[in-house]
């Protein structure tokens, strides 16, 4: 947790009960909303960096628990958590995270975005395809996973994708056909970067050990610009 921006585990209402997220909040007290959507290894330390650093740059940020506390410790554990997510309760969780976050009086803007990271990647297209004009910007960083949604007539934020040119888990090839359809079938403004590394390498605790800190840096900055463009407030 960050020293500079104040953050704290909280509850919201989702589908007629309580999800659970960590929410980290600018120092500035308030700032454009933006999800942060986990791996398949759960809400572990780099997600809630991740939260965290989006709040440094002055963003309010809530990272959404789809496991329930859960967190893996291999690529085999990890498997099981994301083949035992239901798709539709996370995404019903995640729905419930936007509209607690545009109720949020620590929010100043009118539309979110989102920032998912491979599982979570998944469900950032997901989530822009099923909320339309809630979603301002989406953000997937090497989005694999049954989320994926397989039409994108629905969403109409801006989309910012990240992929390796190495991925083991999702080849560069689906990744550009990804880029193409998601651009002919929404309309939306559509930029997908292609980085020399493989899966997961914004992740420098990833146990894949794929971690590339120039291409991380790198993806970084252009995510934290696209936002600060795509988000009013």
């Amino acid at each position: 947790m960050s020293e500079d921006s104040p953050a704290q585990n909280t509850t919201f209402a989702s589908n007629g009960g309580q999800a659970h997220g960590y929410l980290a909040l600018p120092a500035s007290g308030s700032g454009p909303g933006v999800i942060v959507i986990q791996e398949w290894w759960g809400l572990t330390d780099h997600i809630v960096d991740v939260a965290d650093r989006l709040a440094a740059e002055g963003f309010t940020a809530l990272a959404p628990d789809l496991f329930g506390g859960r967190t893996a410790h291999d690529s085999d554990e990890a498997g099981r958590l994301m083949s035992e997510l239901p798709v539709d309760k996370a995404a019903q969780d995640l729905a419930g995270a936007v509209d607690f976050l545009l109720a949020n009086e620590a929010v100043s803007s009118t539309k979110v975005g989102a920032v998912g990271f491979c599982m979570g990647g998944g469900f950032v297209l997901m989530l822009a395809a099923q909320q339309g004009g809630k979603i301002g910007a989406a953000v997937p960083f090497y989005g694999v996973g049954e989320a994926v949604p397989s039409q994108y007539a629905g969403l109409t934020a801006a989309v910012q994708g990240h992929y390796g040119e190495q991925d083991q888990m999702y080849p560069v090839s689906q990744a550009r056909e990804l880029e193409r359809q998601i651009r002919e079938e929404s309309g939306a403004d559509v930029e997908f970067f292609y980085y020399p590394a493989g899966h997961a390498f914004h992740n420098e605790g990833d146990l894949l050990g794929t971690y590339d800190p120039a291409c991380a840096k790198l993806a970084w900055e252009r995510t934290v610009r696209f936002l600060n463009e795509r988000l009013d407030g």
